[in-house]
């Protein structure tokens, strides 16, 4: 009995001094302090923190110039006139930090068709650049005689046949067609088969190409901007048929057969006024719905 009371009075002076918490989570500290001598070391245990972010990194960095490089790539192919703009505005950010604009002067010198307007190039460097383009909408010419000749077999009136074929005929012999012979077919680019809302998704994107437009938009869209361009220049038309050519210098007379197809660079300035003269004879005879073509 005695012996008793004393192991009882022990336990009690320990539960006194020592708090169930203080033991319980001195248990799991050297639980854990053994846990982790004991446990077996991984190989990437081995390995250094920093030495894994570098690697990380190096991976992001390689993916990410991968995929850019196939974005710039993406929008070369299939959206060119866009690529450029793009890519001006990118060096433009390089503008942006101390003296980096020093770094843009020598790209607009390299650059200068891409990155200068026109106004800005050199006499040499503005017959270059209109050859440059206008060889791009030259490339269109024969897709587009050769829409006309395919859908010549479903105008009903044998007559409008007749005329288109002959024009297409002279077009492609290099002969210049006279007045008579477009206005004798005003009629069948109004309505079917050659209206502008029935016409093919190539013929419209061919047409935007021969006027220097972007041809890789859906289909409605090409529709709409070519509708909207062509519909300004005969406004256009309109008003410089009321003002008058001889109001014009010879630089404007130039830069308005340019706009309407003529490259006027290699040609001299009464031939250019006599053709735009011919050309508003045509413009203004027609209607804002037939004038599309």
């Amino acid at each position: 009995m005695a012996l008793s009371r004393v192991c009882w009075a022990r336990l009690a002076v320990w539960g006194s001094a020592v708090t169930p918490g203080h033991f319980v989570t001195r248990r799991l500290q050297l639980g854990r302090s053994g846990l982790a001598w004991g446990a077996p070391r991984s190989s990437k245990l081995h390995l250094s923190p920093k030495a894994d972010v570098k690697n990380l990194m190096s991976y992001v960095v390689t993916k990410t110039k991968a995929i850019n490089g196939k974005y710039h790539r993406f929008l070369g192919r299939h959206f060119p006139r866009f690529y450029v703009l793009y890519t001006i505005f990118m060096k433009g950010i390089i503008s942006i930090p101390p003296f980096a604009n020093y770094l843009v002067f020598l790209l607009m010198y390299l650059f200068p068709r891409q990155l200068l307007i026109r106004h800005f190039w050199t006499p040499k460097q503005q017959t270059d650049f209109l050859d440059i383009y206008h060889a791009f909408r030259k490339q269109s010419h024969p897709e587009i005689i050769s829409y006309l000749e395919k859908v010549i077999p479903l105008i009903s009136d044998a007559g409008l046949r007749w005329h288109l074929t002959d024009l297409c005929t002279k077009i492609q012999r290099g002969t210049h067609p006279a007045i008579h012979d477009i206005l004798a077919l005003r009629e069948c680019f109004s309505n079917h088969p050659l209206g502008m809302n029935q016409l093919q998704a190539l013929h419209v994107k061919a047409l935007s190409r021969a006027m220097l437009l972007t041809s890789y938009l859906p289909p409605p869209l090409l529709r709409h901007r070519l509708k909207t361009h062509t519909t300004v220049i005969h406004q256009l038309d309109k008003a410089l048929a009321k003002l008058g050519i001889g109001q014009l210098t010879a630089q404007e007379v130039k830069s308005a057969c340019y706009l309407r197809g003529l490259n006027s660079t290699h040609i001299g300035e009464d031939r250019c006024r006599t053709w735009l003269g011919e050309w508003l004879q045509i413009s203004c005879s027609l209607k804002a719905a037939s004038y599309h073509l």
